[in-house]
């Protein structure tokens, strides 16, 4: 029996506390990290936190604000100097429409102004109405600013050659005196300026006047017509008139047929009454043919006017029929001769005239007269006969060949010639 082994310590080592000499830490501070900080330590160090805290709030609310007032935005260029530094508004505005004078010029119509004056007496002066209304023997003075003025006027005024009207041009404006008015004067009177490029001139219709002057006489309550009938026309295709106008804007007229006898209405569809034209038959047809007069009513008075005749006529379907025709087709040397160019139509239908002769290419002097005349066929039926007669004096050889002559009219033309040579 082995004897039992003699008993040995624990190897463990016991837990021993290191000396001052081991550990650079002080006592207490080794002390306090081994067991953690006390109460007493942890107040003071929270307090500090809490101020460091602050402060650092305060910088960065410091900070901002620099930011905000100082820097300029990383999306905007650095404005340069002299420029607009209003700032920009997401403000909704209206656009803002320029005026007429701002737009381009070639854009804008120009306006129509009215350059006529009408003088008064003392001197006096003013723009006149569209209507004007004066007393028969009243003197009328008209000015239109300008330089060249053109005028228009009553036919009345220009048939006749009347030397009551004067029409001067001044320097600045033009002038038209009327003196020792009528009853028979009363239209339209109107200026224009003549828009001149070199020689050729036309109508500024931005630079006119006109009015229409009714002038009162005792006793004419219709403007005085030249003859005691009149014949009136009347055309499928186009308006007829019907010449009553009065001295009085304010008088009543109407329209009566002579047989069988009734008043006419003027209902505004087929017939209107304009002051300053009379009775307008808008769509003439047949049953409008017959003798028409007219009754005006002012001031309690009345009086009857001119009676008219209307003839219905048929629009020409084709081109003038023309004929031509020579004096002589034979000539001797020295003679005179005349080519006469005829054309039968309707009575309201116009016709032109032209002619090619052999004398022309070397100038030779003619002589060329253009007619025309109604005749009456009866029953209502009334042919127009227009003529245009050329004459040669001293005939020679340059004149010998054909005569060649065009008439025309709204449907077309027809040419015709003949031919003249020495005998």
């Amino acid at each position: 029996m082995k004897p039992n082994p003699p008993a040995v310590a624990s190897q463990t080592p016991a837990p021993t506390r290191p000396s001052p000499a081991a550990s650079p830490c002080a006592p207490a501070l080794c002390c306090r990290v081994l067991r953690g900080p006390s109460t007493s330590a942890r107040e003071p160090f929270a307090l500090k936190m809490k101020v460091w805290l602050l402060l650092g709030l305060l910088l960065v609310h410091e900070a901002l604000g620099e930011v905000t007032g100082q820097q300029p935005p990383k999306n905007k260029r650095p404005k340069e100097p002299g420029e607009n530094r209003i700032k920009p508004t997401n403000k909704k505005v209206k656009p803002k429409i320029p005026k007429i004078k701002d737009r381009d010029a070639a854009d804008v119509t120009p306006k129509a102004q009215s350059i006529m004056i009408h003088m008064m007496d003392k001197g006096r002066f003013q723009k006149p109405a569209a209507t004007l209304s004066l007393t028969a023997g009243q003197t009328l003075e008209l000015r239109c600013k300008g330089n060249k003025i053109e005028w228009s006027y009553p036919t009345y005024l220009d048939t006749f050659k009347d030397s009551r009207l004067s029409v001067k041009q001044n320097e600045r404006y033009g002038q038209l005196t009327l003196v020792n008015s009528t009853a028979a004067d009363t239209g339209e009177f109107s200026c224009w300026a003549q828009l001149c490029h070199g020689y050729v001139c036309g109508r500024d219709e931005t630079k006119t006047g006109s009015t229409y002057i009714f002038f009162t006489e005792k006793g004419e309550l219709f403007v005085p017509s030249p003859s005691y009938f009149d014949v009136v026309y009347l055309n499928p295709d186009k308006q007829a008139v019907v010449p009553c106008r009065v001295t009085v804007p304010s008088a009543k007229v109407t329209l009566h047929r002579e047989f069988p006898a009734k008043e006419i209405p003027a209902n505004g569809t087929d017939i209107v009454y304009d002051v300053k034209r009379g009775f307008v038959y808008l769509q003439p047809h047949s049953d409008h043919q017959g003798v028409v007069y007219c009754k005006a009513e002012a001031g309690g008075k009345s009086q009857i006017s001119v009676k008219y005749q209307l003839l219905y006529v048929e629009v020409p379907r084709g081109p003038p029929s023309t004929t031509i025709l020579a004096s002589s087709n034979k000539v001797r040397s020295g003679d005179d001769i005349s080519v006469l160019c005829t054309v039968l139509g309707e009575p309201d239908v116009e016709v032109e005239f032209r002619w090619i002769y052999p004398g022309q290419k070397d100038e030779r002097p003619v002589t060329i007269q253009d007619t025309w005349r109604l005749i009456h066929r009866g029953r209502g039926h009334t042919t127009r006969i227009s003529q245009s007669i050329m004459t040669i004096e001293d005939f020679e050889t340059a004149d010998v060949g054909y005569y060649i002559c065009t008439a025309q009219n709204l449907q077309g033309e027809t040419t015709v010639a003949t031919m003249v040579e020495f005998s």
